[in-house]
């Protein structure tokens, strides 16, 4: 058994708090005090997880310092937008453990990746790696089976730590493809969110078929542009998180695609939801990356041009089914 701390107490962290506490000794950190008593006295994450009772051996505190004291590994569970104040946080301790990414997105503004983000506030010197794969929290919590990829640039860490999490229902694997993975999750919510305008639309199942399958060769094209490996995003943490988050309904990212396919306004919707759409937020970087590259993205310059209201989305879906045929 190993300490383990995991930093965010949203949907996500709650739930793998809950899947590793079995196996564990897991504090749950929330950066707010409040929230951590409710959720200590009450066992359950109301705001983020209602659904789940938490196991009586997990701990949930606001003492970073306490959380972190002898932990083995730290879970950095916070949106990409928060993960840079985080790790400011750990910067104040000395003895802070290896981290664990498991955020998804380019940071806005700077189109940094996560670990790119570590490296620059942490230093490069600085163990970590990235977990993604397709998860959804609420079944993550329920116990349910998934798997994941681990990835680090250092092999060995990738490997111990995913032999480490890697347990009960949920099986992990490991990688040293950091930059295809992170990739994979970033850009996966831009092609979820297309897929829940069409399905919005009422565009059919084949339409959803096609997107999935050319957002597909989207993401590796980008991902592959910029250092990912080809095989990566055949897998877990690339065709694997992009059907789960294309298809499945307790998707963010395509609840986002669905209600702008019905009218509703983007700050509505972002509103609306509780939870972080982290494709709302990375759609704009992608664009970019991939035009600063070359790289051919017509979907991601579909959902871009309807997220910031330059066309409304059927006009999106029709400009892509008027593009010229081409080679496949």
């Amino acid at each position: 058994m190993s300490r383990v701390a995991v930093l965010g107490a949203g949907a996500w962290g709650t739930a793998i708090a809950c899947a590793l506490a079995p196996r564990h000794a897991v504090t749950l950190w929330a950066r707010d005090a409040e929230q951590a008593g409710a959720i200590a006295r009450a066992r359950r994450n109301e705001r983020y997880l209602p659904e789940i009772t938490l196991p009586e051996s997990l701990v949930v505190g606001a003492d970073l310092g306490a959380a972190l004291e002898d932990a083995a590994l730290a879970l950095a569970s916070v949106p990409v937008a928060g993960l840079r104040e985080l790790l400011g946080r750990l910067q104040a301790h000395q003895d802070a453990p290896a981290l664990l990414l498991l955020c998804k997105g380019f940071e806005q503004r700077s189109g940094l990746l996560p670990h790119e983000i570590v490296a620059q506030v942490l230093g490069p010197e600085q163990r970590c790696g990235t977990l993604s794969g397709p998860s959804f929290a609420l079944e993550v919590a329920q116990g349910l089976p998934c798997a994941l990829t681990l990835a680090s640039r250092d092999a060995a860490f990738a490997r111990d730590a995913a032999s480490l999490l890697h347990g009960g229902r949920m099986r992990v694997y490991h990688s040293t493809d950091l930059v295809g993975v992170e990739i994979g999750g970033a850009v996966k919510n831009v092609m979820a969110i297309a897929v829940g305008i069409s399905d919005g639309l009422g565009l059919g199942q084949n339409a959803r078929a096609a997107l999935i399958t050319r957002g597909l060769a989207e993401i590796t094209r980008l991902g592959v542009g910029l250092g990912g490996a080809v095989q990566t995003f055949m897998g877990l943490a690339g065709a694997g998180d992009l059907i789960l988050t294309a298809t499945g309904d307790l998707s963010r990212n395509r609840r986002v695609g669905l209600e702008l396919a019905r009218g509703r306004r983007l700050e509505e919707i972002l509103g609306a939801l509780g939870h972080v759409a982290e494709g709302a937020r990375s759609t704009a970087e992608v664009a970019r990356k991939a035009a600063a590259r070359g790289v051919e993205m017509p979907v991601t310059e579909a959902v871009h041009a309807v997220l910031e209201g330059r066309l409304r989305p059927r006009e999106a879906v029709e400009r892509l089914l008027s593009r010229d045929p081409k080679s496949e």
